[in-house]
């Protein structure tokens, strides 16, 4: 019997899944994997800081659905056949364990990222994947049936194609792709910092805080989470968060805007009260002095700064318009932000091919037969924490088990 040939495009997380998948399966298929750079499993070599944040302790699929601003409904289907509880049991079966953070980020044990390359290189070894790197896809035919390559070295034959080859950032790389057929959506930047102009705030770099609510009301979107100051601006969950959720919108608005946060998280007259409350305890010591909340001491005085409030005033003396200043700076603190900044090296784009192209229950193209997706080059992605590799995974198992168990 003549194996028939199953080609993966791109050798990430959910290139590797498909083709891993697909070849432990069944075993009557020659797989291989085609990565354009020099080196697989980049994106995971850098994640989380070089430990790999594998998924999120997310276990039940409806709160899972919740962490992705584009592809929540295509995603019910594919997670209810592969999701968190599958991903730690896959690791799990392969002598990788990992381990919940506070946040709900899953790590491996070694907090080493090459822990998981490890894993996924051994697994394709042994079920006899063939891996083939510095190979770029110029064009795609479809010829009696069979799906011929083009590259920038040898033309490639095979009978099922898997493209995981990664969200792209400008649209006419998507070109290969739309000639046979698809349409993509213009991709755009998600998952990014604040750019703000403020040599004040600079000066606090480094400064956190763990629970804050961050609003742009321009675009209507509110979320809560940590932040941190840096020397450009904001950045930090709850920033990173409400940069995918918004991710068009501030697209375009070319990344200039208005941003509110509330750094106590309470309540507008739960604030007011909380200063009313501890300058009349500490009604003959300096402003400068107190200490509300946890709030840091230097972002205290950056508030004072804001507020024009002499530093070496008694909270006795604080009047009612002052008291307003420093309630709205507490509660409603705006930033005009200019520009955004790249989270490191973790870039996520929303955008790519359309969901209802594909048919989500196997991962098969539904204008191309034996043409599969999978990964960031479909448009789903998820908020920061593990989430859009789970839809690596999941997609990515989705599609070599298809393939195997349905047409192989």
């Amino acid at each position: 019997m003549i194996k028939k040939n199953v080609v993966v495009i791109g050798g990430g997380a959910a290139g590797f899944m498909a083709a891993i998948t697909c070849a432990s399966q069944n075993s009557d298929l020659n797989v291989s994997i085609i990565e354009r750079h020099s080196r697989f499993l980049s994106k995971v070599k850098v994640s989380g800081g070089g430990r790999c944040n594998v998924t999120n302790d997310c276990i039940a699929v409806p709160e899972l659905l919740k962490h992705y601003p584009r592809g929540e409904k295509g995603l019910l289907n594919v997670f209810a056949r592969f999701a968190v509880a599958d991903t730690i049991a896959w690791y799990n079966s392969r002598g990788v364990s990992l381990k919940t953070e506070a946040d709900g980020r899953m790590f491996p044990q070694s907090n080493s990222s090459d822990t998981i390359i490890e894993c996924l290189n051994e697994a394709a070894r042994n079920s006899g994947v063939k891996l083939c790197d510095s190979i770029s896809v110029k064009e795609i035919l479809t010829v009696d049936g069979k799906f011929l390559l083009k590259t920038n070295r040898n033309d490639l034959e095979a009978d099922y194609l898997v493209i995981a080859c990664g969200g792209f950032p400008k649209m006419e790389q998507y070109d290969f792709i739309k000639r046979l057929g698809h349409t993509a959506k213009e991709p755009v930047p998600s998952l990014f910092t604040f750019n703000i102009p403020d040599k004040e705030i600079h000066k606090l770099s480094g400064v956190s805080f763990k629970n804050v609510e961050v609003r742009i009301p321009s675009v209507r979107q509110k979320h809560q989470g940590a932040i941190l100051i840096t020397h450009w601006g904001l950045s930090g969950p709850a920033i990173l968060k409400t940069s995918a959720w918004a991710a068009r919108e501030l697209f375009d608005c070319n990344y200039e805007f208005e941003i509110c946060v509330n750094w106590l998280n309470l309540t507008e007259e739960q604030t007011r009260e909380l200063l009313k409350k501890e300058f009349l305890e500490k009604s003959k010591t300096k402003i400068t002095n107190v200490k509300i909340s946890n709030l840091p001491s230097n972002f205290w005085q950056y508030l004072l700064y804001r507020a024009n409030i002499f530093a070496e005033k008694l909270c006795a003396e604080i009047g009612k318009l002052d008291l307003n200043k420093l309630v709205q700076l507490l509660y409603r603190c705006t930033f005009e932000v200019k520009g955004k900044s790249t989270f490191k090296e973790e870039f996520v784009t929303a955008g790519g091919i359309p969901l209802n192209e594909v048919d989500m229950k196997t991962m098969q193209s539904k204008k191309v037969p034996r043409l599969f997706f999978a990964g960031e080059i479909l448009d789903i992605d998820g908020v920061t924490g593990g989430f859009n590799f789970q839809a690596a995974w999941s997609t990515g198992w989705l599609a070599g088990n298809s393939i195997a168990t349905q047409m192989g």
